[in-house]
């Protein structure tokens, strides 16, 4: 038994429709399909997602909504004309989004979750109703109605346990199941939903509760490359990697999966196949718990801007007691996340993302930082890029963190940090972002281009 995904790239026209119809009709192993709302169709289209944000806002702002909730059933009812339908399902989605967007707005925050929710769940509703239109026994089903429960936290709902034991039940029904990702609903029967690329989260979920054999992600791309195809022309594919690896990977950057999305196919031990809907013979990659030796140390390379780092130095740091405790208290009173914090005896560096961070809250934080610690020095670096070098290999092999730095010096490229997770599954390096795609490029030819010469 699979649970299958589908991205909003492989569900935008009536055309994708027919392909996803082709693969569920040709594997029944493939019982739950969960789906995002419609992506783009082109370069330059809006998501539906993005016109549902659209739209809410300016219902908040009490501005006229007319233009943009048309766009979005049009987007809908495009779909359904292309693949030959009853528009019946489109008059169903129409009512559906003029009642939520007549809902109370006290709470902008719940309001909000509300309609963006609405794209996968009306996408939901439309792709069974195509899919009993092919002949498939197909029936939507919502997460509420599954006991998919979640905390009260918007844009930012964490699974609750006993949601893996309600969706267990999935398996007795009949027929292919239609999920929309994305949401889930709170005890008191709240509609909250996941961050942002969230459905990835809801296959994985709904692939533990079920206890699937596979969690199958069908996208646009072929598999996940080695490096970023937008910084090195035609990568090498990834045929096979640990979820260890992909969390690190799609933590400094790899687009192709949400970097929480792993989570629950990690607990249960599921493996995940990536794979694309517009070439579904391409081998695709796999996710797993554990694989065979690779003869390369590296995985994968991964980069990502947007950092800043502070830099604080003082004599004896190491010996004075609550000296982290300290920092990390003023970064909670100022509801700051930190990414890393590598130190020395002496000195030490916080890694923050740079949108966290205003003009006057970064001199505040400054200046609460020096009141307390009372640093010889402190000062604040912006535009840093992080850097990855990945692979489960590293551990078994000398010399990795040489070999990147040596190609790096060679690129010329200044390595403003470096860290080493203690699990030596991935290297760190903080480099300025104008440096970013070299330094990138120069660690690929090191760990990839090389090998083959």
């Amino acid at each position: 038994m699979k649970v299958i995904k589908f991205g909003g790239s492989s569900l935008a026209s009536g055309e994708k429709l027919q392909k996803v119809h082709q693969l569920l009709a040709e594997d029944l192993s493939r019982k739950i399909v969960v789906v995002s709302a419609p992506g783009k169709r082109f370069a330059g289209d809006a998501k539906v997602t993005d016109l549902l944000i659209d739209c809410a806002t300016k219902r908040l702002l009490q501005e006229d909504t007319e233009a943009i909730f048309a766009k979005i059933i049009h987007r809908y009812r495009d779909i359904a004309l292309d693949s030959d339908m009853d528009l019946a399902i489109i008059e169903e989605i129409e009512k559906d989004l003029t009642l939520l967007l007549a809902a109370d707005t006290n709470d902008p925050d719940v309001f909000m979750d509300k309609i963006k929710a609405s794209g996968e769940d009306n996408n939901a509703k439309l792709v069974a109703a195509y899919l009993r239109h092919q002949g498939l026994e197909a029936t939507y089903v919502n997460p509420k109605d599954a006991g998919l429960f979640v905390t009260a936290e918007h844009a930012n709902a964490q699974v609750l346990p006993e949601s893996y034991r309600n969706l267990y039940k999935l398996r007795e029904q009949p027929g292919i199941i239609v999920f929309p990702g994305f949401f889930g609903y709170t005890k008191a029967g709240e509609i909250v939903t996941f961050s942002r690329s969230g459905s990835d989260i809801t296959g994985a979920i709904l692939a533990n509760g079920i206890q699937a054999d596979l969690y199958e992600n069908f996208t646009d791309v072929d598999a996940v490359y080695t490096v970023n195809p937008n910084i090195v022309k035609d990568p090498e594919q990834i045929n096979e990697l640990t979820y260890q690896e992909m969390r690190e990977l799609s933590y400094a950057g790899f687009s192709v999966f949400h970097d929480e999305a792993l989570i629950p196919a990690f607990k249960a031990g599921i493996p995940v196949h990536i794979k694309n809907t517009n070439n579904p013979f391409s081998e695709g990659t796999k996710i797993v718990k554990q694989r065979l030796g690779s003869s390369r140390p590296v995985t994968g390379i991964a980069s990502d801007g947007g950092f800043c780092s502070i830099f604080i130095s003082k004599y004896l740091m190491n010996r004075e007691i609550g000296f982290g405790r300290k920092i990390l208290q003023i970064l909670e009173a100022h509801h700051l996340n930190f990414e890393h914090m590598p130190s020395g005896i002496d000195n030490l560096t916080i890694l923050l993302r740079e949108n966290q961070l205003t003009a006057t809250l970064e001199q505040t934080l400054i200046t609460d930082l020096e009141t307390e610690l009372k640093p010889d020095s402190i000062h604040i670096q912006h535009q840093i890029s992080l850097i990855m070098v990945v692979g489960e290999e590293m551990r078994q092999n000398v010399g990795i963190t040489a070999r990147a730095a040596k190609a790096l010096s060679g690129s010329c490229v200044n390595i403003e940090m470096l860290n080493q997770g203690s699990s030596e599954v991935s290297i760190m390096f903080g480099v300025s972002e104008e440096q970013e795609e070299r330094a990138v490029q120069a660690l690929y030819e090191e760990f990839f281009v090389q090998v083959l010469k």
